[in-house]
């Protein structure tokens, strides 16, 4: 039986969807005539040249995504502009062109990496990435990088590096991985709020926070074992960097305070010390060792270089078609959801449409769908799955990329294809199913409302505010039991194995990319190119083309996004800043779209609440 939702969350969408209305309208209108005034301006645009020996400055802001979400022109160009500085969201797929294209570029003579504003980016892309910087290197190159602080993912990228240098004052930040949460099961107590929980799998941990006050023991020793097999991925790729121990990155309090009282308080030093580091440099010492590298810039103002969003202005080109013969890429993903989703999300529809387009396209040959999700409805993964089945019937082969995770719905969607690729940090299994009905009867009642009536069935009589029946709940358990089967029988049978081997790896765990193939769920480790490659072998293709194929935006909506994002480069800076309630409005945001996620029409999901960046 579908879960309704609450009187509670449709007032709360409601009231998001009238601020969040208004204040678009608002702020459209506001800067509309500014953009208008711009428009002059931008006709008589310098064209970005690059100058020899020409250091490329990779300055990565904002998160690194296999597809950008579609989002509010205006919101868009106030957000990113050119991309600068901006912690907007980058294609994983423009950074490996950009330096790609630098390490065979005559006029790119070095690479800097400047990752202060990188954030938000899973372990399997950086990898991505840092493979691309290895080729790089290959060319002869060198690579420095930057900055005045490393977090983690900074510091990954940055150990890819022939040097690392770090202000004086600033601090390299490794501090390994954890997993906690908040529980809320006494709170919900409090206020009278019942959780009816339905699931099968011993470590499907989603909903423990709405029965439990703590983790539970089954899921404490499934997430260990997972944080241990990723931070074993990053050490080791960091210690083999660095020429160093991997044991080295994970210090403990003790010895940390130690190394800490060795370089006399100073964190810079100490990772100097620990050799995480090459040099301490300020940003004017960093500058002139660059202009004596590669010279002064033509404004004397710093050395020779061009940043990323300019090297990929100047390098991005139409591919040239030089077969009939395609590969299509399909991306899906985030959170999969019901009906037609924007680009950047997943929608059972939506998706299913693209490739179902696949399909019909007489020029597409084979299909590699990037899978990038944590999960979510059942019934929306399966409309997906089916488009799958249907592709493998016309005979084009589909190979399934995994990307940062592909979990739960994710694993579900990738189940049925030919082959599976996974990266060795790849989040993925979660093979369990669960659903959660939230009831107020109680909370209501204490406060002297009461719900009452009569029905001509059990079904016409559910209401949230009135409660479950003991009937009701036990129908709801055998259905998310029944889909726990679907889930196992499926997974045993596109991957050869017994019921009760997949069940015992199952139960909802999460597994590295490197682990699910010893288990068998994914064939083998590697990233998108190599699942290009082997799509086009199964096709039985030599020679052939890449088409993403996605959704398509109207020339109405193309116009407007272009003039907003060049009209935004010519904007004053305390216009692109966001605002206190900007950042209000933009946590409620959050949670509004946290509570349409949930909108599977059985109200069964499969999620996975440990996949995340």
């Amino acid at each position: 039986m579908p879960a309704k939702p609450s009187i509670f969350k449709k007032i709360f969408l409601l009231s998001w969807n009238v601020i969040n209305g208004t204040r678009k309208l608002f702020l459209n209108l506001f800067f509309f005539g500014i953009v208008i005034a711009l428009i002059v301006v931008l006709s008589g645009e310098e064209s970005i040249e690059v100058e020899d020996g020409s250091a490329l400055v990779l300055n990565l802001s904002g998160a690194i995504v296999d597809q950008k979400r579609h989002v509010d022109p205006f919101e868009a160009a106030m957000k990113s502009g050119n991309g600068k500085d901006a912690g907007g969201e980058i294609l994983l797929a423009d950074v490996i062109d950009v330096v790609n294209n630098a390490a065979s570029d005559n006029r790119i003579s070095q690479l800097v990496l400047d990752l202060g504003h990188l954030s938000g980016t899973g372990m399997s892309k950086l990898q991505s990435i840092g493979d691309a910087l290895n080729n790089f290197k290959e060319s002869g190159k060198p690579i420095v990088a930057h900055a005045n602080w490393y977090g983690q993912n900074q510091y990954f990228l940055a150990s890819f590096a022939d040097s690392i240098t770090l202000n004086p004052q600033g601090s390299v930040e490794i501090e390994g991985l954890g997993r906690y949460r908040q529980y809320f099961k006494s709170a919900l107590d409090k206020l009278k709020i019942k959780a009816h929980v339905f699931r099968v799998g011993t470590f499907k941990s989603a909903v423990e926070p709405f029965i439990r006050d703590d983790m539970s023991d089954a899921a404490k020793e499934a997430n260990l074992t997972l944080l241990n097999d990723l931070w074993e991925s990053y050490s080791t790729t960091v210690g083999q960097n660095r020429d160093i121990t991997a044991s080295s990155l994970s210090l403990s309090a003790e010895d940390y305070l130690a190394q800490l009282e060795k370089a006399e308080g100073q964190s810079s030093q100490m990772a100097l010390n620990m050799n995480w580091v090459d040099d301490l440099k300020t940003a004017e010492g960093f500058r002139l060792s660059m202009v004596d590298a590669v010279g002064e810039s033509a404004d004397g103002e710093s050395f020779k270089q061009i940043d990323f969003y300019d090297y990929l202005s100047v390098t991005a080109s139409h591919p040239l078609l030089l077969s009939d013969a395609k590969v299509g890429i399909i991306v899906a993903k985030g959170t999969i959801m019901n009906g037609s989703q924007p680009a950047g999300q997943i929608g059972g529809e939506s998706t299913a449409k693209l490739l179902r387009k696949a399909r019909f396209d007489d020029s597409i040959k084979a299909v590699v769908l990037r899978v990038d999700s944590p999960g979510g409805s059942a019934f929306a993964s399966e409309q997906i799955r089916q488009e799958v089945l249907a592709l493998k019937t016309a005979n084009k082969p589909v190979v399934v990329s995994m990307g940062s995770y592909a979990a739960s719905g994710g694993y579900w969607i990738s189940a049925s294809a030919d082959y599976i690729y996974a990266t060795p940090t790849t989040l993925t299994g979660s093979i369990g199913i669960f659903g959660m009905v939230t009831t107020f009867e109680d909370s209501l009642a204490s406060i002297g409302v009461h719900t009452d009536g009569v029905a001509t069935s059990d079904w016409a009589g559910f209401s949230v505010t009135k409660g479950l029946s003991p009937g009701i709940s036990a129908i709801i358990q055998r259905h998310i039991e029944r889909g726990y089967n679907d889930f196992i029988s499926l997974v045993a049978k596109e991957r050869d194995m017994s019921l009760e081997q997949v069940d015992s790896i199952a139960q909802g765990r999460v597994w590295t990319g490197r682990k699910a193939l010893e288990l068998g769920l994914v064939d083998e480790l590697g990233d998108l190119q190599d699942a290009v490659s082997r799509a086009a072998d199964m096709a039985s293709i030599e020679h052939f083309d890449t088409e993403v194929i996605e959704q398509e935006l109207s020339p109405q909506d193309l116009f407007v996004q272009e003039m907003f994002a060049s009209a935004s480069v010519y904007m004053p800076q305390s216009l692109a800043k966001t605002t206190l309630i900007e950042q209000l409005l933009g946590q409620f945001s959050t949670v509004a779209q946290t509570l349409q996620t949930f909108d599977d029409p059985n109200g069964v999901y499969l999620y996975c609440d440990t996949c995340s960046d």
